[in-house]
């Protein structure tokens, strides 16, 4: 027993030392190549990558369209590798899509939530599908998510159906007054009104890519007031080390957000709440969730503080055109319930069986 033990702390003490080499001195822990890809197209919007299969894979089920939200790099899909959805998807043998709008910039400051609903995921839709011979799947994280949604919703109403099979939101919150750092925030929006905050996002341009990152790390707080012991603790644990250094990673490589798409997050979002009724005005219109007639699968992580559960849940009542609705939950915060190390169990496996189902 007593040298079984003393092996075990050797061998841990051993991991500790190389990990802690490697942090130090190799250049990290985590593998953070990124899944080869081939860029299939360039607009304003966007460029529109087409990830290469791997090897020995057969090729099976309809395209997959990854929407990232506005802040976050593209390759929050693509976190690490054996920690990375993109990964996943081709290990199933799914061609993967995706589009990557590309930092914001001050030029950026007058496109607003219609410019992704109207046009990019549309015109990257159309585009998948043509190449592909067949509706796609569709998937979106955070306000990419909504953007996915949004833009089915508009296409359907203005006649025009996008060729989609199905789409998935994760962590994607309809409901603003669920979110705990927003809700306190609502009466403070309406006592300062929309004048100022108009005025602000106007003169500013964009929300900067510094600030959207800080705001990410608030709503950890608690976890960063740890980290420095949850990394000693755990320094024997390479995966554990390699994911913190990943997040570190993506942080580093958030981007701002237009002016305008600031604005409309706090007029329609932040101050009154609109898509939690089941509609959002945009360029002058209405867009409502019923619209959507594709089966939805929303993902609500059990730990998200940005997208709680019962604000990503609140979507289910109100998609009442699409033919089936699941809800389901993972462990893990807002980017965790994505590419977290449990979401390879939980998120994954459930979004496998979702597509394969459509």
């Amino acid at each position: 027993m007593l040298r079984a033990l003393r092996d075990e702390l050797g061998s841990r003490l051993g991991a500790a030392a190389a990990n802690a080499w490697d942090r130090t001195v190799a250049g990290g822990v985590a593998d953070l190549r990124r899944m080869p890809r081939t860029e299939v197209a360039r607009d304003p919007g966007g460029t529109l990558y087409r990830y290469d299969p791997l090897p020995g894979v057969a090729p099976s089920g309809p395209a997959v369209v990854l929407v990232p939200p506005l802040g976050a790099p593209d390759f929050a899909y693509d976190l690490r590798r054996d920690c990375s959805l993109v990964e996943h998807l081709l290990g199933e043998g799914r061609p993967v899509y995706l589009v990557d709008y590309g930092p914001i910039a001050f030029g950026h400051r007058r496109l607003g939530i219609e410019h992704w609903v109207d046009d990019v995921v549309p015109r990257t839709v159309r585009r998948v599908a043509g190449l592909t011979d067949g509706p796609v799947h569709l998937v979106g994280w955070s306000l990419g998510g909504l953007f996915c949604l949004l833009a089915l919703a508009a296409a359907e109403e203005a006649g025009e159906p996008l060729p989609v099979r199905a789409v998935a939101a994760i962590g994607s919150p309809v409901d603003v007054t669920a979110v705990p750092l927003v809700a306190p925030l609502r009466p403070l929006a309406e006592v300062a009104g929309g004048r100022a905050v108009s005025a602000l996002y106007r003169a500013v341009g964009s929300w900067p890519a510094p600030l959207v990152s800080t705001v990410f790390q608030l709503t950890t707080v608690d976890k960063m007031v740890t980290r420095p012991l949850a990394i000693l603790s755990r320094l024997d644990d390479r995966d554990t080390l390699a994911q913190i250094e990943a997040v570190d990673h993506m942080m580093a490589n958030m981007h701002g957000y237009p002016g305008r798409v600031f604005g409309q997050l706090f007029h329609l979002f932040l101050r009154s709440n609109d898509l939690a009724g089941g509609s959002l005005q945009l360029a002058g219109r209405e867009v409502s969730l019923s619209s959507v007639k594709v089966p939805v699968l929303a993902v609500g992580g059990r730990d998200d503080v940005i997208a709680p559960l019962r604000a990503v849940r609140r979507a289910v009542p109100l998609l009442t055109g699409a033919p089936e609705v699941r809800f389901e939950t993972a462990p893990g915060g807002h980017l965790g319930v994505l590419t977290g190390r449990r979401a390879r169990t939980t998120t994954w496996p459930a979004l496998d069986a979702f597509l394969s189902a459509h």
